[in-house]
């Protein structure tokens, strides 16, 4: 089976232009009025070619062809519709609109698989509107409880995850609801790589080995308010002050695990943020990941011990998110991709994903496995986010054949990782 790659392109580019804020650049954040629109756009395609829709209590949209045997556990593929704030054109999207062009091609071309092969958008996979992200992977794989997730927050709003995410189902009433969570025979995702890895090898398919893991945290510092110019320095409680300590400590240990940390403080609160008043407050995120768990779970345990050991008249509070071990991908699978890619004359390499993805949820209940593309200089989560039309093709490729060869296969015996 063959593709359509220059519709596949089309639709990317389309898909663009919601959310659009300069060129290149997209912001359609989970469950936002953009992400209703291109859920809009996606349905309109998949309707097209008389595809099967539906979506779940976690606002994940399925999109189905049926197989000859709808008893069989279905093949699930899939990745995430929304972006970051300041996101790219291809950052999750080109998962989702391959998948689906795989359909299409195979309506056209009379290709009917034994199992229903589904097509999957993750709710919040990115985590920049309600935090953490990777929502709607989580509560299907029951990595967290649906309950959960819908008590989180909107970044600096008052309104939770669940109300936004019923009054964003109420617009897609008339869609037919299924059941949260399944075992699915297996899953399939194409991503860009968000790195230079491949760009630098020359090389077209990236066979993702697994995902390296991660742990979040929020840390919630209290202090003291004050006038600027009326308080002593030595009786402050001044938050500020604790965090910049706090700070150069922790990125001290981190970088004393060795050169594969990656160690993150990428968001920081201040409170009341006046210039002439001592800060009473600070919350900061932590992003923390590392390849091998036991070392992980080590730089977790620095922080800690960070927050112990410093002196400080303030109050400090950590608050852990996330905690996602690394995971292995299916081997089997692997030289899967690297067969079909040789069978279109095209290089694979294996790869470490250093980024997360909603595969990593998916691979605790069935046999997954995960398919890179290059990504120019390794940007993503920006406007200058690029992968050629040649390299879109390629991926998109792959996947179709794997979704061709394991919509019809077998389903395998699975041992998470």
């Amino acid at each position: 089976m063959h593709i359509c790659a220059d519709r596949l392109w089309s639709t990317l580019m389309v898909l663009a232009e919601i959310g659009r804020f300069c060129e290149g650049g997209v912001n359609r954040q989970a469950l936002s009025d953009e992400e209703a629109v291109a859920w809009r756009q996606i349905m309109a395609w998949a309707q097209e070619s008389g595809l099967e829709i539906s979506v779940d209590p976690a606002a994940n949209l399925f999109i189905t062809l049926p197989g000859r045997v709808r008893e069989h556990a279905p093949l699930l593929v899939g990745s995430h519709i929304d972006t970051q704030p300041t996101g790219g054109r291809f950052d999750g999207i080109l998962g989702v609109l391959a998948g689906l062009e795989g359909l299409r091609s195979m309506v056209e071309q009379g290709i009917r698989p034994e199992r229903d092969i589904m097509v999957v958008g993750w709710m919040n996979e990115e985590g920049s509107r309600f935090a953490p992200g990777m929502s709607g992977s989580e509560a299907f794989a029951g990595v967290r409880a649906l309950d959960a997730i819908r008590a989180g927050h909107e970044s600096g709003s008052t309104r939770t995850l669940g109300d936004v995410l019923t009054a964003f189902l109420a617009r897609f009433a008339d869609l037919p609801r299924r059941a949260l969570g399944f075992t699915p025979a297996a899953y399939l995702e194409l991503h860009i790589e968000q790195g230079p890895e491949l760009e630098a090898a020359g090389v077209d398919i990236g066979i993702v080995t697994g995902i390296q893991g991660k742990k979040t945290y929020r840390i919630e510092i209290e202090g003291t308010a004050g006038h600027a110019g009326t308080v002593p320095m030595a009786v402050r409680a001044d938050s500020l002050r604790t965090f910049a300590a706090l700070a150069d400590t922790l990125f001290d240990r981190m970088q004393a695990l060795g050169p594969d940390i990656r160690f993150t403080i990428g968001q920081v609160l201040v409170e009341p943020n006046a210039p002439s008043v001592i800060p009473s407050r600070v919350r900061f995120s932590i992003d923390l990941r590392h390849p091998d768990n036991a070392v992980l779970d080590r730089a977790g345990h620095e922080i800690g011990q960070a927050v112990r050991a410093l002196h400080t008249p303030c109050t400090i509070t950590v608050h852990p998110l996330v905690d996602a071990a690394s995971n292995i991908f299916d081997p089997g699978f692997r030289q899967m991709i690297g067969q079909i890619a040789a069978r279109h004359g095209l290089s694979a390499m294996p790869i470490l994903s250093t980024a997360g993805h909603d595969a990593r949820n998916i691979a605790m209940l069935c046999p997954s496995g995960m398919i890179f593309v290059p990504s120019h200089r390794g940007i993503s989560h920006a406007p200058q986010e690029w992968t050629t039309p040649r390299q879109v093709r390629a991926g998109a490729q792959v996947l179709a054949d794997m979704m061709v060869e394991l919509g019809s296969a077998e389903q395998k015996t699975h041992t998470p990782h």
